[in-house]
């Protein structure tokens, strides 16, 4: 279209706001666009491939910084006043403050819109997630079915709409309004990218909620434990809560293991049970957003085949692996955990790649925009997923043995 069409000088201008555009809207008719999840920054000019690879390398070396720092720092701070939150800081915080730092260097120095073809964070991020599903054994699942099932429908459904409610109620923006819904009531910055994915939310949307579930996740870490022993919870009480509260998995495993091995167990069954309703929610969001909230008025109704091409397929890839792992540890036996090890190793590596491109890719002018109203929103629906949790846990999981 002509009035699309810019001069190269404002190519170099405009490609900075590229790379922020929301994710493409499907058109009036019922095809939609071809691609399903890329941002706009495909149709703006790019720079030579050399760069690309300069912005790879640059997010490699911040990785491996990443990993290095998540290592280390623990036994620097040993004996300590603070080695207890050097042990539960995890790899999104190096990552995210990381690539923030690498983000304004070369942004300074004026290399920003040259190198940032490198920054792949669909790429990263959809292989992690994919990865991920190796981890979740369906078979684990199976054994506690009942009440970890039961919890995580209840809370889930329960803590979406609450916050749908709520971020509609302060009037925050619809697609911000799906990723932090998803984020609070299902596993965090996981659930916000398969969000994000469906709905075609901007990185910067992206980067503002995975912020805010570090943040409040850290300090979960403590208070949650301090709080079971403090009302006195049963060892499975206890980590059915964590694992229904905390809102990533690792976060869930560092607070879990605080207050024993038995409600470490029942934390990472019911959070890996919230996990695979990821997949669901997506189909919903890709739903709703498909055929209400960006369906031009008068246009013709969009078909399946908007909702397919729309629908994050990697989602797909996320189920798939966790069966083939379910099915390859059922039949290899202990043999078969070095291998979903690999797995989940790779699986760590490919999340930090992607969490220091959102910290590469994010700027700070869209999200002055969002003011107060989203950290309003979740923790509103932290404190009321703190309640419901606790309830739904003291019901379902009371005399349970593990």
């Amino acid at each position: 279209m002509a009035e699309e069409t810019v001069r190269p000088k404002e190519a170099a201008e405009e490609a900075p706001e590229a790379a922020e555009a929301p994710l493409k809207e499907a058109p009036e008719s019922a095809d939609p666009q071809p691609e399903e999840v890329e941002v706009a920054e495909e149709d703006a000019p790019r720079a030579p491939w050399g760069f690309a690879l300069v912005g790879v390398l640059i997010v490699l070396v911040l990785g491996a910084a990443t990993r290095y720092l998540e290592q280390n720092v623990p036994e620097w701070a040993a004996g300590t006043s603070f080695a207890d939150f050097a042990s539960a800081v995890e790899y999104p915080v190096y990552a995210i403050v990381l690539g923030l730092l690498g983000g304004l260097i070369v942004t300074l120095t004026g290399l920003r819109d040259k190198v940032s073809g490198g920054f792949r964070t669909e790429f990263f991020i959809k292989t992690g997630l994919v990865l991920l599903g190796a981890s979740i054994n369906l078979s684990v699942i199976a054994r506690a079915a009942g009440p970890a099932i039961a919890q995580a429908l209840i809370v889930v459904t329960s803590v979406f709409f609450f916050t749908w409610w709520l971020a509609g109620r302060l009037g925050v923006d619809e697609k911000l309004r799906a990723l932090l819904s998803s984020a609070v009531s299902i596993c965090g910055v996981s659930a916000a990218i398969t969000a994000a994915g469906a709905v075609r939310a901007r990185r910067e949307q992206l980067a503002y909620t995975a912020s805010l579930v570090i943040l409040f996740a850290l300090p979960s870490i403590f208070l949650l434990p301090w709080l079971a022993e403090t009302l006195g919870l049963s060892a499975p009480v206890a980590g059915a809560w964590i694992g229904g509260n905390i809102d990533t998995t690792a976060a869930v495993a560092a607070a879990g293991a605080l207050v024993g091995e038995e409600a470490l167990q029942i934390a990472a069954v019911v959070k890996a049970t919230q996990n695979v309703l990821m997949g669901l929610v997506a189909v919903a969001l890709t739903a709703y957003f498909t055929y209400k909230v960006e369906r031009k008025p008068g246009a013709a109704r969009p078909g399946l085949g908007a909702l397919w091409t729309r629908f994050p397929k990697f989602v797909l890839g996320f189920v798939l692996a966790s069966v083939i792992a379910t099915l390859y540890l059922n039949s290899a036996g202990d043999a078969g955990a070095a291998t979903i090890g690999v797995a989940n190793d790779l699986r760590t590596w490919f999340l930090i790649l992607a969490f220091v491109s959102i910290g590469l890719e994010f700027r700070l002018t869209r999200l002055r925009e969002a003011g107060w109203k989203p950290i309003a929103v979740f923790g509103g629906a932290a404190v009321f997923n703190l309640l419901i949790a606790l309830g739904v846990a003291s019901i379902l999981f009371r005399g349970f043995e593990v």
